[in-house]
């Protein structure tokens, strides 16, 4: 009898557990349907520090070698500039190049192919200010030195994390705010956070196009850097009471 009383004890035992599963589950997907969730955004501002342009020398010519000579000297004058200016060999790099063929004017009239009257080489650096006391003098060489295309400007932060820091705190502090109010409407009492997902965004820093060619007689045109806002998104989900 002795041993059949040990085999029973873990029979009901495990009786028990069966019957307390469901239940269990049941309490436990309650707990877990008791929650607010709630969407976050907050963003932070703060002044670029460098930017980013692009210079082009565009040079035409009856033969190609006569283009990519032309093109070359110009070149040479474009960095030699970019140099004097305090620019970096490392913040310099060349983007795009290209020779292309250029031709006659198209007519109806004339069933003949169009033809080659000369070629047009295009070299392209993008140039990167870190120091934008240096902007205006530059985008002023440039110009003198014979880069006849300045493409736009971007301005950006060179270290953006202090600042997606500082949107991460606006953020978190906006949704907890948000599950407060909301709870307090609904009647209940807040508990713990139970999960944080995060979604950031930097919003877009406009682009100040320039001019094709700028006379070599002007001075340092002026810019306006503004500011750099970054954005970042979260959805929270507390558990309440």
């Amino acid at each position: 009898m002795v041993v059949s009383r040990r085999l029973l004890l873990p029979v009901s035992l495990a009786a028990s557990l069966l019957i307390a599963g469901p239940a269990h589950q049941a309490a436990a997907a309650e707990a877990a349907s008791r929650t607010i969730i709630v969407n976050g955004e907050g963003e932070a501002s703060a002044k670029p520090d460098s930017a980013r342009l692009s210079a082009c020398v565009v040079s035409q010519a009856p033969t190609a070698a006569a283009a990519l000579n032309a093109n070359t000297t110009a070149m040479n004058r474009v960095f030699a500039a970019l140099r004097m200016a305090g620019i970096p060999e490392n913040k310099i790099q060349t983007s795009n190049f290209s020779v292309q063929p250029q031709y006659a004017p198209f007519r109806q009239d004339n069933p003949q192919p169009q033809r080659i009257v000369g070629y047009q080489v295009s070299n392209q650096v993008a140039v990167i200010v870190d120091d934008l006391t240096k902007l205006g003098p530059t985008l002023d060489a440039l110009v003198r030195s014979g880069a006849n295309e300045v493409g736009g400007i971007a301005f950006f932060i060179t270290n953006p994390k202090p600042l997606a820091e500082r949107a991460r705190d606006a953020t978190v502090a906006d949704a907890a705010a948000k599950a407060r109010t909301l709870a307090s409407a609904a009647g209940v009492n807040l508990s713990a956070v139970m999960t944080i997902q995060e979604g950031s965004s930097s919003r877009p820093v406009p682009m100040f196009a320039m001019a094709r060619a700028l006379a070599a007689e002007a001075g340092p045109p002026p810019v306006a850097s503004g500011e750099e806002t970054v954005t970042v998104n979260v959805t929270m989900t507390c558990a309440i009471q």
